[in-house]
């Protein structure tokens, strides 16, 4: 077989030549580039992130902001009176007054008035505050001996006229229940004082609670309305 001697056998490229210098620098090249559009493309991502958690938060805190707001407006506040009346029922149309003497007593008690308004009671005190079911007549009214108002009102009365009425009451020294059979739709009753009363919004319940609540007028006054008992269904 013979050579042609024009033709020459392919160069391969040796170690530190520049053809493998250059292949070498190329390939470096890439990885930075690639290397370079990793770390931009991390770098919008991480922008992107921070901006939906900034977002995010931003919305979180109107949202808590506003519930905060909503809670402060709707939250019924307490009304405020001086209290220490004379316990005058002069001073308020429709007020019965009555004679019932104070005594304590462990069995269970048959009142004059319904509700009761003074007169024999257990040796424990009702707890003020809020109850959702009827409350033991014997314990309230040892709270009235204290100078504390028991307001009472029929199961049947709508939400609306509940929430108007616990708008007008202090925030201590004061009962409310529900009572069956009673003889108006609302009735307040302090110690051997009572106002009956048919819509929550009656602007003589400011003034019976004016004149009674806290009233001086009573077997003992300035004792506790706590510390003692709570019934069944207390809310607050």
């Amino acid at each position: 077989m013979k050579v042609d001697p024009t033709e020459r056998p392919p160069v391969t490229p040796q170690p530190g030549s520049p053809v493998n210098k250059a292949s070498i620098k190329d390939e470096r090249a890439a990885k930075r580039a690639k290397k370079l559009e990793e770390y931009h493309r991390q770098q919008k991502r991480g922008k992107r992130n921070r901006l939906i958690a900034i977002i995010g938060g931003a919305a979180a805190a109107v949202v808590i902001i506003a519930l905060i707001a909503t809670a402060f407006v709707l939250t019924p506040k307490a009304a405020n009176y001086a209290g220490g009346g004379a316990g005058d029922a002069s001073t308020v149309d429709g007020v019965e007054t009555f004679s019932n003497t104070a005594g304590h007593v462990e069995t269970a008690v048959t009142y004059e008035q319904t509700p009761p308004a003074g007169g024999e009671h257990n040796p424990a005190w009702l707890n003020c505050g809020v109850y959702e079911q009827a409350v033991p007549n014997e314990n309230a009214v040892h709270s009235l001996e204290h100078g504390a108002i028991w307001v009472t009102y029929d199961p049947s009365i709508s939400d609306a006229e509940l929430e108007t009425l616990q708008a007008q009451l202090p925030s201590s020294y004061v009962i409310l229940s529900p009572f069956e059979d009673i003889p108006a739709p609302i009735v307040l009753s302090g110690w051997n004082a009572q106002l009956q009363v048919d819509k929550a919004d009656d602007p003589s319940i400011a003034e019976f609670f004016t004149e009674f609540w806290k009233s001086a007028n009573v077997p003992e006054d300035g004792a506790s309305c706590s510390g003692a008992i709570d019934a069944p269904g207390k809310v607050s």
